[in-house]
C-alpha cells in the first residue's frame, strides 16, 4: 500500500511514467497542456458508484485514480491515467485491493462519542453487578467527592431486564455524585448524591418532555428520562477545552480507522465547532464535519452560528436544525400512536406541543433553515411530517427557497423507525428524507417485537419501503449509540439478522448491497445537499475514497463483518493507513 522509490520505479516502468521527470528514450513526451496530478492511485478494483450500463455489473468498475489537489482528476484504467503523471506525481499501488467512495454517517455525536472514551464506558456490560464493579474501581481511581460521569449501559442485555436505581449506585458510590447514561442517551440514573445536588426529591415535577421514574411512596428512584436529565447535566462540572478536544480526537480518531470521510454531527455546544475550527487551521480535522445546530435556539442565534463559519466550506460548515420529537424505543420513550405492547400504560414522551413546534418549524424554514427531526415511534414521525407539511407550505406560499438555495427543502426524518404505510405514503409527497441507521436493528431486534407487536413490528426499520416509494434513504450509526463502522449497517441492511445469525427480522424489508452502499454515500450526500460534490468516484467530486481488505459487493453477508479498512483518503490526502 505504501509508496516508495522502488515501487514508484517499478510501476512507471510498466506504466511508461518518468521515474523522478526524467524521460526515457523509449517513453512518450506526455503533453505540457494535461494537468498533472499530484497523486495516482493505480491497480485498484474501484467501485465507482455509477449505475453501469451493462448486464454483468450494476455499477461501474474502474482501475485507477488520479488526484488533483482535494478533487479527482480522473478516473480509468492504470494505462490510461499515465498521461496525468508529472514530475512531482507520486504513485501508490492499490494491489488490487476493493476501492469505494467514502462512508458519509449521516448521523452521529462526536461529542458524545468523546465523553464516553475519557468517561466511565459501560458498553457492554453484561449485569448490574458488572455495572457496580466497574463504578466501583472508579471510585477507587477518583478523587473524594468527585463526580463520576459514564454512558452506554443497556439492561436489555442483562438476565434481569431492569434498569438500574439510585440505591444500586449508592452502596458502591460513597460520597461521589454518579450519573450514569444509558446507551441510547434518553434515559439516565443518577446516585441519590446528584439527585441532592440537583435538587430532584419528593416535591419535584416532571419537567416538559420529560419524566422521574418514581417508587410506589413517590419518592424519585433516580432514572431519569428524556429533558428530566437536564437537571443533573446543569450541576455537573464541564469537560475544559482540552478535554473536549482530547476526546473528540479519540472519536475522529475511530472514524478515520473505519472508513468515514464525513461526518453529520450533533454535538450541541458551540464549543465543539470551535474546537473543529481549531483542528481545520492546524490542518488536524480528518473528516468533513456538517455540524447540526438546536432547533430550540432563537433565530438571531441560529443565524450568528450560520453566518459565524463559510458555508462553501466543504470540510467544516454548519447545516440542519436539530429537534427531538420524542426518545427511544429501548427506553420506551419514544412516542407511540397506540401504546406498548409489553407496556399498556404508556404511549411515550412527546417532547413538544404539536402547534408550538409547527409555528417555530414555519419560522426556521422561511428562515432558510433546514431542519431534522429525530423521531423513533410513529407519534414522533406523525409530528414531524405534520410540522415539514405546515413549514414548505407557509415556504412557499412566501416564494422562500430551501436551505442550499434550490426549490428543495430535504426536510429529514432522524430514525423513523416504526412507520405506518400511510406514513411512508406522506414521506414521499412531502420528498422527505429518510435519515436511518440500520445497525440499530441488530440491538433492537432482541425486543422490538415485544415492545410494538406484530402489527406494527412488521412495518418498523422498513428500508426497502421507503425506496420502494422513492423516497431518499440516508444511512448512519448513531455513534456512540452504536460502534461506528459501517460494515455493521452494511450488514443489517442486506440480512435484517443477528450478528450470530440466528434471529431474522422481517427479512423482505432488506435491501441489495448496492443500494446500502447508495444510501451510506450517495444517500447521505444528497440528505446534506452536497450530491454534487461527493458519494462517487468520478472526475470533479472531492477526492474521498476508503481502500478494503475486501470487495465487499461479492461476499457473503456474514463476511462483512470482518472487513477491514487499509486506507481512508480525504480530500486526496491519507488520513488512516493500517499498519
Amino acid at each position: 500500500m505504501k509508496a516508495n522509490s522502488g515501487t514508484v520505479a517499478i510501476l512507471s516502468a510498466c506504466l511508461m511514467l518518468p521515474v523522478n521527470g526524467m524521460h526515457g528514450q523509449d517513453a512518450t513526451p506526455v503533453p505540457a497542456s494535461v494537468p498533472k496530478a499530484d497523486i495516482i492511485f493505480v491497480h485498484g478494483n474501484v467501485y465507482t458508484g455509477v449505475p453501469a450500463n451493462s448486464p454483468f455489473a450494476s455499477i461501474e468498475r474502474e482501475e485507477a485514480i488520479a488526484v488533483r489537489g482535494d478533487r479527482i482528476l480522473a478516473v480509468g484504467k492504470t494505462l490510461e491515467l499515465q498521461k496525468f503523471k508529472g514530475p512531482q506525481t507520486q504513485v501508490v499501488d492499490l494491489d488490487g485491493h476493493f476501492v469505494m467512495p467514502g462512508f458519509n454517517d449521516a448521523h452521529l455525536h462526536l461529542a458524545d462519542a468523546g465523553v464516553t472514551k475519557l468517561s466511565l464506558d459501560l458498553t457492554g456490560v453484561k449485569s448490574l453487578d458488572e455495572l457496580r464493579e466497574r463504578l466501583a474501581k472508579k471510585v477507587e481511581q477518583s478523587g473524594p467527592t468527585e463526580w463520576i460521569v459514564g454512558a452506554g449501559w443497556d439492561e436489555t442485555l442483562w438476565p434481569v431486564k431492569a434498569v438500574p436505581v439510585r440505591w444500586d449506585l449508592d452502596e458502591v458510590s460513597g460520597d461521589h455524585p454518579v450519573f450514569l447514561m444509558r446507551i441510547d442517551g434518553h434515559i439516565a440514573v443518577a446516585n441519590t448524591r446528584a439527585l441532592q445536588l440537583a435538587s430532584i426529591n419528593l416535591a419535584s415535577r416532571d419537567p416538559m418532555g420529560g419524566h422521574i421514574d418514581r417508587n410506589e411512596n413517590g419518592e424519585p428512584t433516580g432514572i431519569l428520562r428524556e429533558t428530566a436529565k437536564d437537571a443533573v447535566l446543569d450541576v455537573m462540572p464541564k469537560p475544559n477545552h482540552d478535554q473536549r478536544r482530547q476526546g473528540l480526537e479519540l472519536a475522529l480518531a475511530d472514524l478515520a480507522e473505519h472508513g468515514i470521510t464525513s461526518a453529520q454531527d450533533y454535538s450541541p455546544l458551540w464549543e465543539n465547532f470551535e474546537i473543529y475550527e481549531e483542528m481545520e487551521k492546524e490542518g488536524k480535522l480528518t473528516v468533513r464535519i456538517t455540524e447540526w445546530l438546536p432547533f430550540d435556539d432563537s433565530l438571531d442565534e441560529l443565524n450568528q452560528k450560520r453566518n459565524s463559519h463559510p458555508l462553501s466550506d466543504l470540510m467544516l460548515h454548519t447545516g440542519m436544525l436539530k429537534a427531538f420529537m420524542d426518545g427511544s424505543l429501548g427506553s420506551r420513550t419514544a412516542a407511540m400512536l397506540e401504546p406498548y405492547a409489553d407496556d399498556p400504560k404508556n404511549s411515550g414522551i412527546p417532547r413538544y406541543d404539536p402547534a408550538k413546534l409547527n409555528d417555530m418549524a414555519k419560522e426556521r424554514v422561511l428562515a432558510g433553515f433546514q431542519l431534522g427531526f429525530h423521531a423513533i415511534g410513529d407519534k414522533g414521525v406523525q409530528m414531524a411530517l405534520d410540522a415539514f407539511a405546515e413549514a414548505e407550505k407557509a415556504a412557499r406560499d412566501a416564494h422562500v427557497k430551501g436551505a442550499a438555495g434550490t426549490d428543495e427543502f430535504r426536510l429529514r426524518v432522524e430514525h423513523a423507525q416504526v412507520t405506518t404505510p400511510q406514513q411512508i405514503v406522506r414521506f414521499a409527497q412531502l420528498k422527505a428524507v429518510a435519515s436511518m441507521q440500520p445497525s440499530h436493528l441488530l440491538t433492537d431486534m432482541r425486543w422490538a417485537q415485544d415492545r410494538l407487536g406484530a402489527k406494527r413490528a412488521a412495518t418498523s426499520y422498513a428500508w426497502l419501503a421507503f425506496l420502494n416509494r422513492n423516497v431518499p434513504l440516508a444511512f448512519g450509526t448513531d455513534y456512540p449509540v452504536e460502534p461506528v463502522t459501517p460494515f455493521r449497517g452494511l450488514y443489517a441492511a442486506v440480512t435484517r439478522k443477528s450478528e450470530d445469525g440466528k434471529q431474522e427480522y422481517f427479512p423482505e424489508q432488506r435491501l441489495t448491497m448496492d443500494q446500502a452502499i447508495h444510501a451510506y454515500t450517495v444517500g447521505s450526500a444528497y440528505a446534506q445537499f452536497e450530491e454534487k460534490e461527493k458519494g462517487k468516484i468520478v472526475e470533479g467530486m472531492l477526492a474521498d475514497f476508503v481502500v478494503l481488505d475486501r470487495d465487499i459487493t461479492v461476499m457473503s453477508p456474514e463476511k462483512l463483518l470482518g472487513a477491514k479498512v487499509l486506507r481512508t483518503v480525504v480530500g486526496g490526502k491519507t488520513v488512516y493507513e493500517a499498519k
